[in-house]
């Protein structure tokens, strides 16, 4: 099973079936990016793409492609699916620029702090016949 949170991803373009030769026109426009890979998908009218979410997100390629005037499949297996991956790559992508909380980097040294700042053991101030039971 892939790994949800990798940043390297393939996807599958699936392009209407009208206009004819969509997903050709697609690979020579695609293939041409830096960091895509690019190859025909299973049936005539889709592509395989490789890319990194530092590059690329799967909305921001059809939406290149779409302004370019390419037709995909909206279907509503496709439809959903992709507004589902868009989902989750761009919270991914919003994930990547959150800065790493302080604590984050240091949670021994807080802990470690926080107890010797409690009451306990040879520095608490109970007198020792409160602290025994007996």
């Amino acid at each position: 099973m892939n790994n949800p949170f990798d940043l390297d991803k393939q996807r599958e373009l699936v392009f209407s079936i009208e206009p004819p030769g969509q997903a050709e026109q697609a690979y020579l426009l695609l293939s041409g990016l830096p960091n895509c890979t690019v190859t025909h998908g299973e049936t005539p009218n889709s592509l395989h793409i490789s890319y990194n979410l530092h590059d690329y997100t799967l909305e921001g390629l059809e939406n290149a492609l779409m302004e370019e005037g390419f037709h995909f499949d909206n279907s509503l297996l496709h439809s959903i699916g992709r507004k589902i991956i868009y989902y989750c790559e761009d919270t991914t992508c919003h994930n990547m620029d959150i800065p790493v909380h302080p604590t984050k980097q240091n949670q021994r040294g807080i802990f470690i702090k926080a107890w010797e700042e409690q009451p306990h053991g040879d520095r608490d101030d109970t007198p020792s016949e409160l602290r025994d039971y007996k």
